[in-house]
C-alpha cells in the first residue's frame, strides 16, 4: 500500500500539466496512465493530425510548468494574425499582433509534442510517481482518504483523486457524477494539407452554410491543419472522396485564400459532442479538462480550458496545504468548482451561441452576423477585448496573472 496526497487518474496533458504544477508544493504526487508515450518525438515526423491553438493563457503556464522551451525545440508554429469570415458574404474580422503591440497571438502545437514535452518533465521530478501502463480499477471513497486499487493489483491511498481520464472518465462515472450532454450534429474532420501560398503565420476560418472550416498554420510555411465540422454524414463523404475531388471541394470551400490545396495525410473524422459534468469537485474529487466539460472546436479552447482548470487548481491545492487544511474535502475543493464550473459555462454557451448564429444561408441571419462581423472589425474598444478573450487572458488565476508573460510586447 503506498500513500500520495493526490492521485491524477490521466496521464495525458492536463494530468501531467497539474502533476508537474504541483512539485514543489508538498504533495506526494502520482500519475496512473493506462498509455504511455511509446514513441520519441522526431523533427523528420510528419505532423500529427491532432493539433492543439495554444493561447497566451496556457503559454504562460506552460512556461512556468518549465516545458515552454522544450516545446519550442520540439515543434510549434507561432501564428501573428487571426482571419474568420462569412463565406460569399461582406462579413469578415482580423487580428494581428503587431497592430496589438505583441510578437505572436498564439502557437499551433501537436498534442503529442506537448504530452511528451510535460512526461518528460514529470518523469524528472521527485515528487511525482508514474504508474504506467496502468489504469484505476476500484476506488473506495474513505472519510479521510481514498482507496485505490490499480489493474495490474497494486493498491493506493490519497488525500484527493483527481479525474484527468477524458471525456468518457471511468472516475466521473464511478462517482456518479450526472453528466449534461448534447450532440452537435457535426463530425469535426482532421487532416494535413498542402497549400500553393505560404500561410504566413494567420490562423484562418471560414463559415460556410452548414459547416465550419479553420486553416491551422503549422511550422512549414506551405502546410496547415485542417479542422472541418461537418454534419457527419458530409465529413464521411468527404472521408472517402477521392483526393483530387476532396482537394478541389476544399480550395473552394476555402475561397481559394491560399491557392490550391493538396491533402498529404489521413483524414479523421471525431464526433463533436459538448459536454458539463453537475460536479467538478466531490469528496476527495475533483475533475478538469475533457473530464468536466467538452466544447465545439470552433475557437479552438478546449485545451486551454483545461489548462485553466489546472491552473486554479495548482493555486488551490497549494493555498490549502500552506494553510493546514485538508486538500480533499468538497467543502475546501468549492472555490474550484465554482470558479471553473462558471468558465466552462460561459464558453460553452458562447460557442453553442455562436455556432446558432452561423449555421445556415437564412438571407436574415446571414445580414444579422455580417453586420455584426463587420462593426466588431471596426467599432473602436471591440477587437482588443475579443483578442483579450482570444489569448486567455480574462480566465487567469490571481497566482498564473502575476507570473511574467512570455508573449513579449514589441
Amino acid at each position: 500500500m503506498q500513500s500520495f496526497d493526490v492521485v491524477i487518474a490521466g496521464g495525458g496533458m492536463v494530468g501531467l500539466a497539474l502533476a508537474c504544477g504541483l512539485q514543489g508544493s508538498g504533495l506526494r504526487i502520482a500519475i496512473v496512465e493506462e498509455y504511455p508515450p511509446t514513441e520519441t518525438f522526431d523533427a523528420s515526423d510528419e505532423h500529427a493530425l491532432r493539433v492543439s491553438a495554444i493561447n497566451a493563457a496556457s503559454e504562460r503556464l506552460l512556461t512556468h510548468l518549465g516545458v515552454w522551451q522544450n516545446i519550442l525545440a520540439m515543434r510549434a508554429s507561432p501564428y501573428q494574425g487571426m482571419a474568420v469570415w462569412d463565406q460569399d458574404s461582406f462579413g469578415r474580422i482580423q487580428f494581428n499582433s503587431a497592430e496589438n503591440g505583441l510578437t505572436h497571438l498564439g502557437h499551433i502545437i501537436e498534442n503529442r509534442v506537448i504530452r511528451q514535452a510535460l512526461w518528460q518533465r514529470a518523469e524528472s521530478l521527485p515528487d511525482v510517481t508514474i504508474f504506467a501502463p496502468s489504469s484505476l480499477q476500484n476506488v473506495a471513497w474513505g472519510e479521510n482518504e481514498a482507496f485505490i486499487t490499480l489493474s495490474d493489483n497494486r493498491m493506493l491511498t490519497s488525500r484527493l483523486v483527481i479525474g484527468a481520464d477524458g471525456a468518457h472518465s471511468w472516475l466521473r462515472q464511478h462517482a456518479d457524477i450526472p453528466l449534461t450532454f448534447w450532440d452537435y450534429e457535426h463530425h469535426a474532420l482532421v487532416a494535413t494539407i498542402r497549400t500553393d501560398e505560404p500561410h504566413q503565420g494567420v490562423a484562418r476560418q471560414v463559415f460556410h452554410g452548414d459547416g465550419i472550416l479553420a486553416f491551422l498554420p503549422l511550422s512549414d510555411p506551405y502546410l496547415c491543419s485542417i479542422v472541418w465540422s461537418l454534419p457527419a454524414e458530409s465529413a464521411q463523404q468527404l472521408k472517402v472522396m477521392e483526393p483530387e475531388l476532396f482537394n478541389r471541394q476544399l480550395g473552394v470551400t476555402f475561397d481559394m485564400c491560399l491557392g490550391q490545396c493538396e491533402l498529404v495525410s489521413d483524414r479523421q473524422t471525431i464526433p463533436l459532442m459538448g459536454r458539463y459534468a453537475r460536479n467538478f469537485a466531490a469528496h476527495r474529487l475533483a475533475l478538469l479538462g475533457d473530464a468536466a466539460h467538452t466544447i465545439h472546436p470552433l475557437a479552438g479552447q478546449g485545451v486551454n480550458l483545461g489548462f485553466m482548470d489546472v491552473a486554479e487548481l495548482i493555486g488551490e491545492l497549494s493555498r490549502l496545504n500552506k494553510q493546514g487544511k485538508d486538500i480533499g474535502q468538497y467543502l475546501y475543493l468549492g472555490r474550484y468548482e465554482r470558479r471553473r464550473k462558471h468558465s466552462a459555462a460561459l464558453m460553452l454557451a458562447g460557442m453553442q451561441g455562436f455556432r446558432q448564429l452561423f449555421d445556415g444561408n437564412n438571407p436574415a441571419k446571414k445580414l444579422f452576423r455580417d453586420i455584426g462581423l463587420a462593426l466588431a472589425d471596426h467599432l473602436p474598444g471591440v477587437k482588443p477585448q475579443l483578442l483579450r478573450h482570444a489569448m486567455g487572458l480574462n480566465d487567469l488565476p490571481d497566482w498564473l496573472a502575476a507570473q511574467p508573460s512570455s508573449v513579449e510586447k514589441i
